[in-house]
């Protein structure tokens, strides 16, 4: 593999901590790459993923498919020499799970009525 075809990549988590850099070739999918995050979470962080699916990248403001390579998602003009690149890491928990862990307000509910008899 030739050096040039090696991309360095850097995660950016919620915190504005990093995971990486990290060298990859062209030809590394968005899916490997989210399966690194995963596996390279940080300890202690409050948000953790806990499939690659939880797992979103953003690159250059777009989210970023699991089948397109490292070589589709560099941009050009923003890169520099010796650089990583920097792309975005959002952790979306599965709606299944979301709703299931939903606040149930047991409060008691006040009905307003505004009729009028004349």
């Amino acid at each position: 593999m030739l050096e040039e075809d090696l991309v360095d990549i850097k995660f950016r988590i919620y915190d504005g901590s990093d995971i990486g850099p990290f060298r990859y070739s062209a030809t590394s999918t968005v899916d490997m790459l989210k399966q690194r995050i995963v596996s390279d979470w940080p300890k202690g962080k409050t948000i953790v993923p806990k499939s690659v699916n939880e797992v979103k990248l953003i690159s250059s403001g777009k989210i970023l498919e699991n089948n397109k390579t490292v070589g589709l998602c560099k941009v050009p003009f923003g890169e520099v020499p010796g650089g990583a690149i920097i792309m975005h890491v959002v952790v979306q928990p599965s709606l299944a799970k979301a709703k299931t862990e939903k606040k149930i307000d047991d409060s008691p509910r006040k009905t307003v009525c505004s009729c009028s008899i004349l």
